[in-house]
Parts: structure tokens; sequence; C-alpha cells
């Protein structure tokens, strides 16, 4: 699977660096300690940007419940910066009540960075809700957003056996035409993410027969690895069968 690490070698018509790349890093007094979270409360509610930035940034590092109203309020501030270091928080401090308020943001957001950070913190959340949304954002988005979509639909195995069923087309259709490679790596794993949790139904056999054609049939290597690595991982039979007679022929 691609992450932040992997961008450089995305299609340089996009920029998909991570959301918070371009963000000024914490100061050295902050990075001394962990910040206190008491204080970083008080300055969600700061007038100026910057001090309410650094208290977003700030549980992007602490788990504190109490700041989930806080930074549901501010998804719709006015910096992008802020709504990006809000995103990454909310994702650090996952909760029910943040679900809608983040698909209600995704849906409205001009920033592509914005929306790659509400991709992840939906994913973390671990909601049937967070299905649709992440679904039409693998589907409709910019490539960094897809790329990070299809990772988050692979949280859908914790949510309920629904959810996976219903991940799996919009990974399967992306995992076949998406023109970026990294996004088709990313739905390959998510996918053998998912058929872990499946017993061998209609809807499993589907989404093997989609890796195993990824890995046999994909132009990109890295895809084609990303496939097979799936494969090995749930151990279908039929593509651990496929994976050692194209070995053996030399295929790789």
């Amino acid at each position: 699977m691609y992450d932040e690490e992997d961008l450089s070698l995305l299609d340089g018509e996009f920029d998909l660096e991570s959301p918070l790349d371009r963000l000024e890093p914490l100061t050295a007094e902050v990075e001394a300690s962990r910040p206190n979270p008491d204080a970083m409360l008080a300055l969600l509610e700061d007038p100026q940007t910057q001090q309410r930035m650094l208290a977003a940034r700030a549980f992007c590092e602490l788990e504190d419940e109490r700041a989930t109203p806080h930074l549901i309020h501010l998804l719709t501030d006015t910096c992008p910066l802020v709504r990006v270091s809000v995103a990454y928080a909310i994702g650090r401090n996952p909760h029910p009540d943040a679900v809608e308020p983040l698909i209600a943001q995704l849906n409205k957001d001009w920033n592509g960075y914005v929306r790659k950070g509400i991709v992840w913190a939906l994913g973390n959340c671990r909601d049937r809700r967070s299905l649709v949304p992440l679904a039409e954002a693998l589907k409709t988005d910019i490539p960094a957003v897809r790329l990070w979509a299809a990772s988050a639909l692979a949280q859908m195995a914790s949510v309920s056996y629904e959810a996976v069923l219903g991940a799996i087309p919009p990974l399967i259709e992306a995992l076949v035409s998406d023109r970026v490679a990294a996004v088709r790596s990313n739905c390959a794993w998510s996918i053998g993410q998912l058929c872990r949790e499946l017993p061998s139904n209609v809807v499993y056999a589907t989404a093997i027969d989609a890796l195993i054609q990824a890995f046999a049939e994909d132009e990109d290597l890295g895809v084609r690895e990303d496939a097979k690595a799936a494969l090995l991982g749930v151990g279908d039979p039929r593509g651990l069968q496929l994976i050692e007679t194209l070995e053996q022929e030399g295929w790789f």
C-alpha cells in the first residue's frame, strides 16, 4: 500500500502531499514536552488563527474527548490550515458526533488538503455513515483524496458485515479503472483487508477475481505487487495457485 512517503511516485500533474506537509512545525517548546491539554483546549477558542491552528495540531498528538465539540465547531473555520489540522485532530480523537459534520464539510470544502484529512478522519471514526461519502470520494475526488479514501474504506472491516459488503464494489471499480497507480494499489490493499472478514460467497469471489486480474494484468508493477500481497494475506487457494504458477513460469 502507498503511504505519505510514496506520494513522490504519483502523477506529477497533481499535488498529493499530506495536508500537514506545508504547515509550520510545532514550536520547540511544544515539541519538548507534550502539550498541556487544558491550555490547548482554551486555545481552540482563541480569536487568533495561529493559536487555533496550534491548538488543533496539538490534538493531533493528544487524545482528549473534551476537545471533540470544539474541533467539530472548527471544521468550518475560515482558515484552511486550521481545518486541515482539525480534520487530523478529529481522526486522532474520533467520535460518533463528528461523523455528520465531517461528511458535511467533505461535501463542501474547496480545499483538497482539507478533504484529504477529512477522509482520513472518517475512516478512523469507523462508522457505517462514512461508507457512502468515502465511496463517493474514491470515485470522484482528486487523486490525493482518492488515495486515502481507498485506504479509509478498509476500516469498514471493523464496522459490520454489511459495511464490508458495501465497501468492496467501489474498491473493485477503482482497482480496475482508476488512472492513478497508487490509488489502485491502495484499493488492492483494502480489498485484501476486507476479504479477511468475508465468508466464501459471491462478493468474496468477485473481490478475489479483481485481485487476480490486477496481479496478472495491471500495467504497474507496484499495483501487481500489492495485489499479490493482498492475495497472500487472504490465503485464497485460487490466488495462491495463480501466484505459484506465474512465478514458476518466470512471469515476474
